[in-house]
């Protein structure tokens, strides 16, 4: 049997605003407004055929793309279905894209999720966790934060602690600017219930390999 749970997850300071601030039409006429004063400032000649319409691009990837997170209404509802299988060993989804956005300069962090979870009596829909990871990926981000809100969604979803998060990505902040090194690249990770042990951990980054 198929259920289907309206996840609720882990609310920032910023996406509680939301529920009660612009509508995504106001947001993007505001930013689309504050946008060409950016480029104003900069010098650049809004009156160009490639620049005049700039600002309200940006608006609108910003509010309907890569900010999109921030609003509670695009919360993805997490389909569960029964294990009649009867799997009973961890299941990872491993490899889901990440891009997201560095909440300290605006500009990318790009790697890879994994995730791994015991099923017991459901299973989450595949693309329902790309989903998730999507979801709180779609907003301006620190790695650590990011990390713990998708296994305390998962966590959530499931209805027990037996979950376990890893993430690799790269920073622009520190390939595009600063140092400027293009080769490091950032690891956090989640453990939770079962994955609290070290052995199970173990179990996990090798399959992730």
């Amino acid at each position: 049997m198929k259920k289907v749970m309206d996840f609720e997850g882990t609310d920032t300071v910023a996406e509680l605003k939301q529920k009660v601030d612009f509508s995504d039409e106001e947001k993007v006429n505001r930013i689309s407004g504050l946008f060409s004063e950016i480029m104003e400032t900069l010098g650049l000649d809004l009156s160009d055929d490639s620049l005049k319409n700039t600002p309200n691009r940006v608006a609108k990837m910003y509010v309907k793309e890569a900010f999109s997170g921030l609003n509670p209404k695009n919360k993805p509802a997490i389909s569960l279905f029964d294990n009649k299988y009867g799997y009973r060993q961890t299941l990872v989804e491993k490899d889901i894209t990440l891009y997201s956005h560095c909440e300290h300069h605006f500009v990318p962090i790009i790697g890879k999720v994994h995730v791994a979870y015991v099923p017991y009596d459901s299973v989450i829909g595949l693309s329902k966790i790309n989903r998730l990871v999507d979801y709180f990926a779609k907003r301006p981000q620190v790695q650590e934060r990011l990390s713990v809100q998708i296994g305390e969604g998962l966590i959530e979803a499931l209805g027990h602690q037996d979950v376990a998060v890893y993430i690799e990505a790269n920073h622009l902040c520190v390939a595009s600017r600063g140092i400027r090194d293009t080769n490091s690249y950032t690891v956090t990770e989640f453990f939770s219930g079962v994955f609290e042990d070290e052995r199970m951990q173990q179990r996990f980054l090798e399959s992730i390999k």
